[in-house]
């Protein structure tokens, strides 16, 4: 009998991811006006019921994709710490990878994700998800120099924030230098090419 309960538990969370990921592939199309739980269940391919039996409001389901939304940059963010130690850079190049992946082949992904962040702004049921980003980066980058850090990811959100404006993306050449400098002015050292 355990396993029956099992198996429904691990369809249910399946049937979850896929309705999570279904609403930011809704706001990657229609922005998050778009998205209600009928055009969100017929991205995922499941009856209406379905997601407002995972999510009660569209509050909820916005919250859990915001949540997924931080924890897969969470796994960026170590993929980006351990690619930086393997090379034994100061993470420069690392991170000027992971902006052009961003506004690149991620662009839709990165414009919903700031799109679900913007939303928060006026929600504040909404707020502590859309804070989630900064949290992981607090605990996953070491740093000495609050307001330097601080500073960083501003720059990293103007960055990012100019790439999804911008006609063409940018390239690692054309960004390393400028988040070296925003890391301490590391522009051109041989650790960070």
């Amino acid at each position: 009998m355990a396993q029956t309960v099992d198996g429904r538990k691990a369809r249910g969370d399946r049937r979850r991811h896929e309705i999570i990921k279904a609403t930011l592939r809704v706001i990657e199309r229609d922005g998050v006006a778009g998205v209600t739980h009928r055009t969100v269940a017929r991205e995922a391919g499941v009856p209406t019921t379905s997601t407002t039996y995972h999510f009660a409001s569209l509050e909820d389901l916005l919250v859990e994709t915001l949540k997924w939304c931080a924890d897969g940059f969470a796994i960026a963010v170590r993929d980006l710490v351990e690619r930086a130690r393997i090379r034994g850079s100061q993470g420069a190049r690392e991170v000027a990878e992971m902006l052009v992946e961003a506004l690149g082949p991620q662009r839709g992904r990165t414009m919903a994700e700031y799109e679900l962040y913007l939303f928060a702004a006026r929600r504040p049921a909404l707020r502590p998800a859309a804070r989630l980003w900064l949290d992981v980066l607090t605990s996953l980058v070491q740093h000495d120099d609050e307001v330097a850090f601080r500073a960083f990811l501003a720059g990293i959100d103007g960055l990012l924030m100019q790439g999804l404006i911008d006609d063409d993306p940018p390239t690692v050449n054309e960004l390393q230098p400028v988040v070296a400098y925003l890391m301490r002015g590391r522009a051109g050292t041989a650790a960070d090419r």
